[in-house]
């Protein structure tokens, strides 16, 4: 955490010593002493300390300066620093200006040069000072703060993405927040600036686009070398298992996200099904371990970058990003998991990001204190978000298209959720169409099949997580997939009556192996998958031991 400052301003330089070696003999313990012999400069520094989020506790100010009185500086200070205690450094000639000044900039205590000895004439002033300071003392957030609309739809990527990262932020409204104001003021912001981050070392970037924000954060968007042994698409539970084992195994290991790691499971408020933690965990915390895990391993993670496309040339795999940058490997590992469905009904587009969310509970259950939420959707992700929404809602509403949830909700879960008094089962209903004013989410019209009657709620926010579409249309290669997109591996090639013509290998392809010799599918992406974060990531393991089977017969 950063230290307050006491900040000392004395055109003298021989004075300006002075006071400092005295302060910090008695403060620098739990204190920054910063100086200058100049009021301008003053000023100019004491602007870019407020825009690092440096705090200054008190200032001891000479009055008698050429360049600016010491009362007219402190005038001035405080339009950056009004809490900040207030002493005047003074003659006994200015001892009617401290008066003065008293009253006209709020001075705290006046005391007449010289302070010596500082144990008796200086210290104990400036100690009770800074006991009343530190009574009304609350340190700010030391960290990425990120200042926008509430309901704007890419306020609400960078939150997600900042979110699913583990970068930890501060979420300012500028329309509620006075912090966000202040920020706002400072740094000249307009609304077409918006969303705005604010770095702890000042910077502010104004409306960026998450590649410029993850180059800025530090995040790997470019490839470190020109061949891999695997490269790994995806870095959900089954991707980042991948790559643990391939790190492990001295397998030079890629692994390619386009969004964050963790994947679906990464969003979950708390996993309580996973082997080994008896108290469960969230799918930040699993997703934390994973990928320190295999970094420790050696593996090179890029993100965010997506795959546009794989093309194969001999033995090797060449792939093609979304910046145009080509990767070479030797093999594949695809783990992109699934995304959620698109909502068919009236209105969801023009909400999407303004109260209508797909997954992102943890990202947006600050902004849903007190309000009425809806949740579309009948599995575990669906239900873990609604006990984790109900600590913070008035009301949370499970719109589920069946009579109950015990075709596809896991038992420990519906248990919690009859437990909980503010969450709402709706069975027998769909949602057919969104409202609002424009700007954002305010009533849902939900249609019950069984009763056939169409009511209107009021809704501040709607959550979806409805059916599974797996992440493979940007796969243009002739890869079999089953009719809903799934990549078929294995034994279950055969089934498929173009097999033959496609593969050329004398041997049968391996457990998860595609129909291109050396590209595998493991976790929901792969047809068959069992959809449990525990399969997922041991079908990642499995993988990296046929990635050895094959590596080495080429």
């Amino acid at each position: 955490m950063k230290k307050p400052i006491i900040f000392a301003l004395d055109d003298d330089a021989q004075v300006l010593a002075a006071v400092t070696r005295d302060l910090k003999s008695n403060y620098q313990k739990e204190y920054r002493i910063l100086r200058t012999d100049s009021p301008k400069e003053g000023l100019e520094v004491l602007l870019e300390l407020k825009k690092k989020g440096e705090v200054v506790a008190l200032f001891l100010v000479d009055q008698r300066m050429p360049e600016m009185l010491g009362v007219e500086f402190l005038s001035q200070a405080k339009n950056q620093y009004p809490e900040a205690k207030k002493v005047l450094l003074t003659a006994y000639s200015d001892t009617d200006a401290a008066i003065k000044a008293i009253n006209d900039v709020q001075l705290d205590y006046y005391l007449s040069k010289p302070w010596n000895p500082p144990e008796e004439k200086l210290y104990p002033v400036l100690d009770d000072l800074l006991a009343v300071w530190q009574l009304n003392y609350m340190p700010e957030f030391d960290g990425l703060k990120v200042l926008g609309y509430q309901y704007n739809p890419h306020t609400h990527d960078i939150k997600d993405f900042l979110s699913s990262n583990l970068f930890p932020f501060q979420w300012l409204d500028i329309e509620t927040s006075e912090k966000a104001q202040e920020i706002s003021e400072l740094y000249e912001l307009e609304p077409k600036d918006m969303p705005v981050v604010s770095f702890p070392d000042g910077e502010c970037i104004k409306n960026p686009t998450i590649p410029e924000l993850a180059e800025r954060l530090g995040l790997n968007v470019t490839a470190k070398e020109t061949l891999y042994d695997v490269t790994i698409i995806g870095a959900g539970p089954s991707g980042l298992a991948a790559a643990v084992y391939g790190g492990s195994e001295g397998l030079k290991t890629l692994l390619i996200e386009r969004k964050a790691p963790g994947g679906q499971a990464g969003t979950s408020s708390r996993i309580e099904n996973y082997l080994g933690f008896p108290n469960g965990l969230s799918g930040q915390e699993l997703t934390h371990r994973a990928i320190t895990q295999a970094r420790r391993f050696g593996i090179e993670f890029l993100s965010p970058r997506e795959v546009v496309s794989i093309a194969t040339k001999d033995n090797y795999k060449i792939l093609t990003l979304d910046d145009g940058s080509t990767v070479q490997t030797k093999s594949i590992v695809v783990s992109t998991g699934v995304n959620y469905r698109k909502l068919p009904a009236e209105g969801v587009e023009d909400y999407t990001g303004a109260g209508i969310y797909y997954g992102s509970s943890m990202t947006e259950a600050q902004a849903c204190k007190d309000r009425q939420v809806y949740i579309v959707g009948g599995g575990n992700s669906a239900g873990q978000s609604a006990v984790y929404l109900s600590n913070f809602a008035k009301d949370v509403y499970i719109v589920i298209r069946k009579e109950d949830l015990s075709s596809s909700m896991s038992q420990y879960l519906i248990d919690q959720i009859e437990a909980i008094d503010n969450i709402t089962l709706v069975p027998n209903t769909t949602i057919t169409k969104a409202s609002g004013d424009g700007e954002r989410l305010s009533h849902l019209e939900l249609k019950n099949s069984k009763k056939n009657e169409v009511t209107t709620v009021e809704a501040q926010a709607l959550f979806i997580f409805i059916g599974s579409k797996p992440y493979t249309d940007w796969i243009t290669l002739d890869i079999l997939k089953n009719e809903r997109g799934f990549l078929e591996t294995g034994r279950d090639l055969v089934k498929y009556g173009n097999f033959k013509q496609i593969w050329k290998q004398t041997r049968e392809p391996f457990l998860l192996e595609t129909c291109s010799p050396g590209i595998f599918a493991s976790g929901d992406v792969r047809a068959g998958a069992m959809n449990r974060v525990a399969s997922a990531v041991g079908e990642g393991s499995m993988a990296i031991k046929f990635v050895h089977e094959y590596l080495a017969e080429i």
